[in-house]
């Protein structure tokens, strides 16, 4: 598996740019209120950031020999490909929090400053998200293998 490429959190986040605006726009336009994330969710996203690191630092240990016991390479496999995907879904939902706060900004009628804080936390919590994400899969990447570069050595001596 390889790692989460820096391009690809781009996309993802103007991908939920676009969603987060062009979805409040929509359901604005049908004369329903505007879609204001819950206080919950960026507390949540900083658990999840927060659970996530906790389940990779084992990981790193074992990977930098500092571990005393022997680790499961299915659990090691599991965490990266949930940092992964935490990466990613945090990516997308920062995007989308950005997108609620700028239609919310963009407004004729400014919304309260509480709701427009709501989507900036939510982009915020993300952003924890995503980066706890990244930094999870580089716990768990192992070093470069050196026989490898000795057969190399060796091949072209």
């Amino acid at each position: 598996m390889k790692r989460t490429h820096l391009s690809t959190l781009f996309l993802f986040v103007l991908g939920g740019i676009v969603i987060g605006y062009l979805g409040d726009l929509a359901i604005v336009s049908t004369g329903a209120k505007a879609l204001v994330p819950p206080l919950s969710l960026p507390i949540t996203l900083v658990g999840v950031a927060a659970i996530v690191l906790i389940l990779a630092w084992p990981i790193r240990r074992a990977v930098k020999g500092k571990a005393t016991k022997r680790l499961d390479p299915f659990r090691a496999m599991r965490v990266a490909v949930l940092a992964k995907a935490c990466s990613l879904s945090g990516a997308l939902v920062l995007g989308v929090g950005l997108g609620i706060g700028f239609f919310l900004l963009t407004r004729s009628v400014v919304a309260t400053a509480d709701t427009v804080w709501l989507a900036f936390a939510t982009a915020i919590g993300a952003a924890l998200l995503a980066g706890a994400g990244l930094l999870a899969e580089w716990f768990c990447t192992l070093p470069p293998d050196d026989s490898d570069s000795q057969k190399e050595e060796h091949a072209h001596a």
